[in-house]
């Protein structure tokens, strides 16, 4: 497993996600950037890394894997940028449309709820990301020829010890 890797793609994920988050409080860009953050935004990692030379060749397992981890960080990290902002400009503006946490902490099920929901839909960013970047890792081997043989040094595989 590459630590370094790991911590490159967890801080990659958590600004962007912020970033896309505080975008997203902008009414007319919600919905542009909730397609972001469910679709793209491990492609655009992705690039970047490929772009500056911090990853080398991947196939797309691995590409699969980055991408999953990144879409599941990223949608996390919205999460806690949007719904706090929102719900404060919600209370600013008197808005209920945009006062999200109003309606989730009448009580501490709703919370709970609010949580699960969170945690459920990261998971289905996690899978679409997840797709995306097989798709940037399938797109790099095609254009550039290179196919990463299965020799155990070079694998960011993960293991769970």
């Amino acid at each position: 497993m590459n630590l370094l890797l790991l911590k490159q793609l967890s801080i990659l994920s958590v600004i962007a996600g912020a970033f896309v988050g505080l975008i997203a409080t902008i009414p007319f860009l919600f919905w542009l950037s909730m397609l972001v953050i469910m679709f793209w935004i491990s492609a655009f990692i992705l690039v970047y890394l490929k772009q500056n030379n911090f990853i080398g060749i991947i196939n797309v397992r691995e590409g699969s894997i980055l991408g999953a981890l990144i879409g599941f960080v990223s949608f996390l990290a919205f999460s806690l940028a949007f719904i706090p902002i929102s719900s404060l400009l919600g209370l600013i503006f008197k808005s209920y449309s945009l006062d999200v946490l109003r309606f989730f902490m009448n009580d501490f099920g709703s919370f709970i709820v609010l949580l699960l929901l969170v945690i459920s839909i990261a998971g289905l960013s996690a899978l679409f990301n997840g797709f995306t970047g097989l798709i940037v890792a399938y797109l790099y081997e095609l254009i550039t020829g290179l196919k990463k043989e299965n020799n155990d040094n070079n694998s960011i595989d993960f293991t769970i010890e």
